[in-house]
């Protein structure tokens, strides 16, 4: 998993089908709401919705596709997700600026610090209750908000987005070996976070 995957048959198609203006598969093309969601500050939420940045990155990518069509600089995929990372990227450089604050202390949504941390946790015990499972989420946004925030997005895209180093690498405009070298020290911050709030069974 240390390449760049190329598109799928399927992608191509829909590719092909935008170039002759089918704007249904523009639509299937342009599905960003999960990316979004995975990565969206929860700072963010009290002055921007994710579906309002989900269409903004939409709007760009629509623009930029002629270009990207005629370049293919690199998977439309990825190049997707690139445009969406952008849009995120600014959303949060603007609401620091606003509020003069890092936003280090926000804990991240539920479902964004399980898949961040379901590697790790996938060994450990299932809850079987509502009421454990809700308490799981809680003690586990609560330690992944310790996290820096590049540690956070690293292991959100090798984790819940499932991208190769050298994919990670184009999107952060890093090296694959050193995308590689963050998210191994990302990992075992994560791990440490978790054993600290008792997630995790110490190593010795």
């Amino acid at each position: 998993m240390d390449d760049i995957k190329g598109d799928s048959a399927q992608t191509c198609a829909l590719l092909e089908a935008v170039r002759s203006g089918d704007d249904q598969a523009a639509e299937q093309l342009l599905a960003l709401h999960a990316f979004v969601e995975a990565h969206f500050d929860p700072a963010l939420r009290a002055r921007l919705d994710p579906s309002d940045l989900v269409q903004e990155a939409q709007i760009v990518v629509l623009r930029r596709l002629p270009d990207f069509l005629q370049r293919r600089p690199m998977p439309f995929h990825l190049w997707v997700r690139k445009t969406a990372y952008e849009r995120l990227l600014n959303a949060r450089r603007d609401h620091r600026t606003a509020r003069r604050a890092v936003g280090r202390e926000d804990v991240l949504p539920d479902r964004s610090s399980l898949l961040l941390a379901g590697p790790l946790l996938a060994s450990g015990p299932t809850p079987s209750q509502q009421a454990e499972a809700r308490e799981l989420a809680d003690r586990v946004s609560r330690a992944v908000a310790e996290l820096p925030e590049a540690d956070r997005e690293i292991l959100l895209l090798r984790h819940a987005d499932d991208l190769s180093y050298a994919e990670i690498g184009e999107l952060l405009a890093i090296t694959p070996a050193a995308a590689r070298k963050r998210y191994g020290r990302a990992l075992l911050r994560l791990r440490k976070v978790l054993t600290d709030h008792g997630l995790l069974e110490s190593q010795p």
